[in-house]
């Protein structure tokens, strides 16, 4: 066979994988037939594959354990063998009778991907850096798996295109993906918006939205000092937050939350924006290409234009939070507490069950009814409301949705997926920054 499309070590570049799976994956949508359950045959059982052992994959396995009956871990993989090593020893401290994983169950490298959807899993969680999602997810498709994949899912036009295209196959396959947007599943945010879309406070007329936090929480997290025997590729992925290829940024990371939240309000995605943003406090090489703040006009159907602002600097006021302003009255969202002033006020004052539980209770019970949740289209574009306004925010430009969905050649996908050489692309400078 021939060995078009992949590196030296054989494996499959991200762009190859893009381009080719869309044919196969219509191939195995052809012959598929929806299933009600898909899980082990004979039993109530969900055995889980998880993708990325980092902090925020952990988590996940812990919160979905908590959430719901009959759930277990039997496979596990991570680019690098530490991460997994320390995430499956936390495991099974914390809930050990439901870590089925053995030796043979753990996989390392750059496949590690595939071989833990390979295994014998119904469900694969997709926690590894953002960059990697539209690859994962299209493998996971492609084998028949359930999903449940973290925010954002791309860090590029080209991936969202990509995630667009196995959210579809998904559908026609009756497979779950369900995105770690937790406040979709909380519940005072769930009581706003049904008031909202009530006409509660009216037409709505516009809104902001803020993820404006200090920065040492970073710091600590990926602020890593480079070992040696350590390659430009290595240290990247361990320090993954700071490079926009791996992390799209801290409008992408981060602030999709909030922006998710405003295309729930409006209940349609942005037609345009204008962005800026810059790099005032973060100096040294050490925090890769990134910026520190970023502030973008969306302006949504009808005219309706939201303002939305994310910042990571110590020593400054904290806001993450979302306003709504409607023609009889706002509703105001955060973490902790929602509410509605106007002509009909409202506080939402009833049960607050962990939200990153019951994200995972609901698409577990959706799995289990035959009727699985399928949310990849919509967190694909509450990322792209997010990369556009990086991509305007770096350039300089105004920018339509249509042009960056349909038209954007942006594909930061480094050119081989190996351990070594990859200078860091410059910081953006608007004005001269291309817009691909």
């Amino acid at each position: 066979m021939k060995n078009e499309g992949r590196n030296s070590s054989g494996i499959l570049s991200r762009r190859t994988f893009i381009k080719t799976s869309a044919s196969a994956a219509f191939s195995l949508a052809a012959v598929s037939m929806k299933s009600g359950k898909l899980f082990a045959a004979g039993s109530d059982t969900l055995r889980v594959g998880l993708i990325g052992c980092g902090g925020r994959g952990t988590g996940a396995v812990k919160d979905c354990i908590r959430s719901s009956d009959g759930i277990e871990l039997v496979a596990m993989g991570d680019l690098f063998a530490d991460p997994l090593q320390g995430s499956l020893s936390h495991l099974k401290s914390e809930v050990g009778a439901k870590i089925k994983v053995t030796d043979e169950t753990c996989f390392v490298g750059w496949d590690a991907y595939q071989k833990v959807i390979d295994s014998d899993v119904d469900i694969v969680f997709l926690t590894t850096p953002p960059h990697f999602r539209p690859l994962h997810l299209q493998a996971a498709v492609a084998a028949g798996k359930h999903v449940f994949m973290e925010k954002p899912v791309a860090v590029d036009p080209v991936g969202v295109r990509s995630v667009i295209t196995s959210s579809d196959l998904a559908q026609q396959k009756n497979l779950a993906i369900l995105a770690g947007t937790q406040r979709r599943h909380q519940n005072h945010y769930i009581e706003v918006m049904k008031r909202v879309h009530d006409g509660t406070i009216g037409d709505i007329v516009g809104g902001q939205c803020y993820f404006v936090i200090h920065d040492k929480p970073w710091l600590g997290h990926f602020l890593k000092e480079r070992q040696s025997g350590w390659s430009d590729m290595e240290y990247q992925c361990r320090c993954w937050y700071w490079y926009n290829w791996l992390c799209g940024d801290c409008i992408v990371e981060q602030h999709v939350h909030n922006l998710d939240i405003m295309n729930w309000a409006l209940g349609a995605h942005p037609v345009k924006c204008l962005g800026i943003g810059g790099r005032e406090v973060r100096k040294g090489p050490e925090y890769g290409n990134i910026y520190d703040h970023f502030a973008v006009e969306y302006e949504y159907p009808g005219g309706v234009r939201i303002h939305s602002m994310c910042r990571q600097t110590d020593g400054c006021s904290n806001r993450i939070a979302e306003r709504v302003v409607g023609t009889q009255g706002a509703a105001n969202t955060d973490e902790a507490a929602g509410s509605i002033e106007g002509q009909a006020p409202f506080k939402y004052t009833g049960p607050t069950p962990n939200p990153y539980e019951q994200e995972h209770a609901d698409l577990i019970a959706s799995i289990r009814a035959g009727e699985p949740l399928n949310h990849g289209r919509r967190i694909a574009e509450s990322t792209l409301t997010a990369i556009m306004g990086r991509m305007s925010a770096y350039t300089g430009k105004e920018l339509k949705w249509d042009w960056v969905l349909k038209a954007s050649q942006l594909d930061l996908t480094p050119p081989q997926y190996e351990m070594t050489d990859l200078p860091v692309e410059p910081v953006a400078i608007p004005g001269v920054t291309p817009l691909v």
